[in-house]
């Protein structure tokens, strides 16, 4: 399939795209990029405390009262989101940093999907990204809900009194959110240390044109390529005519719709995707392998993501457990053809981009 047919028609929805990706996943509030003193926060009210937890990892179960006196920062994340996934080394380095000068930070695990609820899953997440803060799973959505939240990520910054002094959403303004962390740490009489948490997002959303898309007819904020589309809870035998629109995945083969996510059901199980980025993942299950081909060649070794493995000349990756996979790790930005042929057994519930 020729990229080249198709790349102008793409142009106007790229760039529309990489606006919306900037505000979803950049979401700051605005009052908080001149933060010189504690008088200058915002007072957002007392925190909410942390309810309805079904499990705890390294930690026993925590509420806000036992921790007055210590400032605390609430992260909700889900472990097979991008988003949370790229501020994790941040918040580890907060924790190796000020972890023992009183501040606590409490990840909050708000599942998106259904295979997100499972403690072994979430357990392995936190060993896979080298956690060591407590994590609460929240699966029932009753923190979360308490919190008013619709982010993933989302950080709430707790004063030692109890108060939300600060919030942050997305992959949001890392330093201000120190510079915050450490005036609230110094009112409250701890000496912090000097030395800072350096970290720079990996992630350059001007030059990101593709949004995340879902691919579960539930889920899914945009249709198909092709048609019929999706057909909920129905094996469909797709076929591909013709590439005409970026940003958009198209079928090949076999598939059943489901509610999360489409699961290949052929041996001829393919789909394609027109996208501009330089990094591409998928959320995946499933206990099998697919091939990964990009501008109608096989993924070679320049791009070949942390999950994939060239075997005689072929980029596959072998989906082996419900997470996200990395599939191209690209060395620059810019707008490419996916392929993916898929063997039968395997769920694929969203793209995400870098």
């Amino acid at each position: 399939m020729n990229i080249y047919t198709i790349v102008f028609g793409i142009i106007a929805v790229i760039a529309v795209a990489a606006i919306a990706s900037t505000y979803l996943f950049n979401k700051v509030p605005a009052a908080a990029q001149n933060i010189t003193t504690v008088s200058s926060l915002k007072d957002y009210g007392k925190a909410p405390n942390i309810v309805g937890i079904s499990g705890w990892i390294n930690s026993q179960p925590l509420n806000l009262t036992q921790l007055k006196g210590k400032v605390v920062l609430i992260d909700f994340w889900t472990y097979s989101c991008i988003n949370c996934i790229r501020t994790i080394p941040f918040l580890n380095g907060l924790n190796q940093e000020y972890g023992k000068d009183g501040l606590v930070i409490i990840g909050v695990s708000t599942p998106e999907f259904q295979f997100e609820h499972n403690y072994t899953n979430v357990l392995n997440a936190v060993k896979r990204f080298g956690i060591q803060y407590p994590v609460a799973l929240d699966n029932n959505y009753s923190t979360w809900t308490a919190y008013n939240n619709e982010y993933w990520p989302a950080d709430y910054l707790i004063n030692s009194s109890g108060y939300i002094k600060y919030e942050a959403f997305g992959e949001a303004d890392f330093n201000t959110t120190q510079q915050v962390i450490r005036l609230l740490l110094q009112n409250a009489g701890y000496n912090v240390s000097p030395g800072l948490v350096n970290f720079t997002d990996p992630a350059n959303f001007s030059q990101i044109g593709t949004p995340e898309i879902y691919l579960g007819y539930d889920k899914a904020r945009e249709p198909l390529g092709n048609l019929p589309g999706f057909v909920p809870n129905t094996t469909v035998n797709y076929a591909i005519n013709n590439i005409s629109e970026g940003n958009l995945v198209y079928l090949q083969g076999e598939w059943y719709d489901a509610p999360e996510y489409i699961e290949s059901e052929g041996n001829s199980s393919a789909l394609v995707l027109v996208y501009q980025a330089k990094d591409v993942n998928i959320v995946a299950s499933g206990n099998s392998s697919l091939e990964v081909f990009l501008d109608g060649a096989p993924l070679n070794q320049s791009y070949l993501g942390s999950d994939a493995r060239l075997v005689n000349g072929s980029a596959v990756v072998r989906i082996n457990s419900s997470r996200l996979y990395n599939l191209v790790a690209a060395p620059s930005y810019g707008i490419h053809e996916i392929e993916i042929k898929a063997n039968p057994g395997i769920q694929i519930y969203t793209f995400t981009f870098g």
